[in-house]
């Protein structure tokens, strides 16, 4: 799914609803935005509280834990794997 928008002068874009439906993006939530070198587009991710700790944690170095498999083990604990 694609739609064309425009960027307002404050450099700001509307995410179409068709688009925030399927992503599950509502009002309040965190999203990760980020250009990606390789396919030379912006690509917008909706992120949780617990993906925001992971990528802070993971800029931390020498890190022991294995922070995917936390994050794997919290999500089938809730049924959302």
């Amino acid at each position: 799914m694609e739609q064309v928008v425009k960027v307002t002068r404050n450099y700001q874009i509307t995410i179409p609803a068709g688009i925030r439906e399927r992503a599950g993006i509502k009002i309040g939530d965190k999203v990760l935005i980020y250009y990606d070198e390789k396919e030379k587009v912006i690509k917008i991710k909706k992120i949780n509280e617990l993906d925001r700790v992971i990528r802070m944690l993971d800029d931390l170095p020498e890190r022991k834990i294995d922070w995917k498999k936390i994050k794997k083990e919290y999500y089938e604990a809730k049924g959302n794997y």
